[in-house]
């Protein structure tokens, strides 16, 4: 069901009708102008004009939701056909954010600001987390009757919050037309104020990262190691906040840079510090047994041999007579023996540390 004609306009009549049917009328459709539509339709149908009509109900500007630093996120783009549902993945701005406002958005422009507002809502009860932890789906879905319902789905807890909005293609051609001009005269301007958004959130979201690397790599290997770069990134981290803070495209990019290096030699470090790790694993007690390094560390006494006088092959005298081809075993060699380890009663690895399977 649709409506037709200005009176229809009347919320008492809107009422009425409401209570006389069961499904929600279509508001898609400008009521003054939908029998006017229909006829010409129906016209150039019977003077076959028009043939194969196949006619579908769209989208006539996108839809989306506002994210951080104003930007409009499209999920649903302009003439598409409906029934249609989109859905994406969304997360918190902040450290232990419980808390997000679902902004519905129509329009062509890249800021929020610059669209037309359809409604507003929240999902409260998000479980505390870094900032990029939470999961939250957002899904847009449009049926039939151009009914538009948001939801909003935390993953971790289950809970989830909506919003149905009605009318929300209620504009005239004309004024949908004048949207769509205003968004290709400012793409330029629009383009350029979302890339120094975008350029703001990697530079906050590097500086986070930042962050949580270092505490990381302090927990893995001690204050100690990590005091050497603690420092430089604590500073780096700063400055490019005061940098985003004031707008400073030059310095947020002088910043990042900065710590960026400093980063990579950190992850440097790191990795040759699990190389020297891998020395001391099994893998490594096994090349040094066969290879002979790291004796004077072992914990186990070299079992040493008694030198006795074994009978030479070459002695063919009678007697305790010494033949002159026979060894003496007391004179100095030339050459050295490598002491050869006892084997020790039990396993040289901790039995417990299965890690390396």
């Amino acid at each position: 069901m649709v409506w037709v004609g200005g009176s229809t306009r009347i919320p008492l009549v809107q009422q009425l009708v409401r209570s006389l049917i069961d499904k929600e009328p279509n508001q898609n459709v400008n009521p003054d102008e939908v029998v006017s539509v229909g006829a010409a339709i129906q016209a150039g149908i019977l003077s076959n004009e028009v043939k194969d009509v196949l006619l579908l109900d769209v989208t006539p500007l996108s839809m989306g939701l506002e994210t951080i630093g104003g930007v409009m996120k499209k999920l649903i783009p302009r003439n598409t056909t409906i029934p249609v549902r989109r859905s994406d993945i969304f997360s918190t701005s902040e450290n232990n954010q419980t808390l997000v406002e679902i902004h519905v958005l129509q329009g062509e422009r890249e800021m929020a600001n610059d669209n037309k507002s359809l409604g507003r809502f929240k999902l409260t009860g998000i479980p505390p987390a870094p900032r990029g932890v939470p999961q939250v789906q957002v899904a847009f879905d449009i049926d039939a009757n151009g009914i538009l319902q948001v939801t909003a789905l935390d993953k971790t807890t289950g809970r989830e919050q909506s919003v149905t909005i009605q009318g929300a293609s209620t504009l005239n051609e004309s004024q949908v037309q004048q949207m769509i001009r205003d968004a290709e005269e400012n793409a330029q301007l629009d383009r350029q104020r979302r890339e120094r958004v975008e350029k703001r959130n990697r530079a906050e979201t590097m500086a986070t990262d930042a962050e949580r690397q270092l505490k990381e790599v302090t927990l893995d290997f001690g204050t100690q190691f990590a005091s050497a770069y603690r420092r430089r990134i604590e500073a780096l981290v700063l400055e490019l906040r005061d940098a985003i803070a004031q707008n400073d495209d030059r310095a947020i990019d002088r910043a990042q840079s900065d710590l960026q290096d400093t980063l990579y030699e950190l992850k440097r470090e790191v990795r040759l510090a699990y190389a020297e790790d891998e020395d001391d694993d099994f893998f490594g007690s096994i090349r040094r047994v066969f290879t002979g390094e790291d004796e004077d560390d072992a914990y186990w006494e070299p079992r040493r041999r008694e030198p006795r006088e074994p009978r030479d092959p070459y002695d063919y005298g009678v007697g305790t007579g010494r033949s002159s081809r026979q060894r003496d075993y007391e004179r100095p060699r030339s050459y050295s023996r490598r002491d050869v380890r006892s084997a020790p009663l039990e396993n040289d690895w901790d039995e417990e540390d299965d890690d390396w399977f």
